[in-house]
């Protein structure tokens, strides 16, 4: 089975139990679609888990805007009010500092991808371009978009577009040429996976 994730942003207790929930085996496939730090209080845990996760279960993992802003810090010296206003403060206390961020985890930073095809789906955390092909979209749209992408109709033709970054409180957003699955569990929502051979979705409280 393939499933999605929606954003996680430093929730460790939630994201140990929606896994447990899907009980993954290594021939299932996890998609996870961006957001693992910032604002909640256990990204380096987070992350920890992911690396542990991918040693058994085939994941992808996306990259979204927060890890992005992340990088931006890290590898070109920039951005670090953009961050700070949008929860770094939770990822930095979780290291300890910026200068404890192990390379591992760096690594795993730095090799998150834009986006990610599969069958009908296309995987991406904030969305696309509407009429813009795949091969000409801009990564700065494919992570930060929001508003013009959701109420665009058939914005990938072709494709139905699975995405994060936008939180739908009271549940997942489905329409016929996309699905949204950050139920925003770091601000008191949910966490949800959506497996999608069946279309059936799995959330778990925050718990925080």
């Amino acid at each position: 089975m393939t499933y999605a994730i929606g954003d996680i942003h430093g929730c460790y207790r939630a994201l140990k139990k929606l896994i447990s929930l899907i009980q993954p085996d290594e021939g299932d496939e996890l998609i996870f679609l961006g957001d693992y730090i910032d604002r909640g209080p256990e990204s380096k845990e987070v992350v920890e888990y992911l690396l542990d996760l991918k040693q058994h279960v085939k994941c992808v993992f996306l990259r979204g805007n927060h890890e992005d802003m992340l990088l931006e810090v890290l590898t070109k010296g920039r951005g670090m009010d953009l961050w700070l206003f949008n929860g770094a403060s939770a990822t930095i206390r979780s290291y300890g500092s910026l200068k404890d961020i192990p390379e591992d985890h760096m690594e795993f930073f730095l090799t998150t991808r834009l986006y990610y095809e599969k069958g009908d789906y296309l995987f991406v955390h904030g969305g696309v371009k509407p009429g813009v092909p795949l091969e000409k979209q801009k990564p700065f749209d494919m992570i930060w978009i929001r508003e013009e992408f959701i109420y665009s109709e058939n914005p990938m033709p072709g494709k139905i577009v699975v995405f994060g970054h936008t939180p739908f409180p009271e549940g997942p957003l489905v329409m016929k040429d996309k699905v949204g699955i950050d139920t925003g569990c770091v601000y008191g929502g949910k966490l949800t996976a959506c497996c999608m051979e069946t279309g059936k979705f799995t959330s778990v409280e925050c718990g925080r």
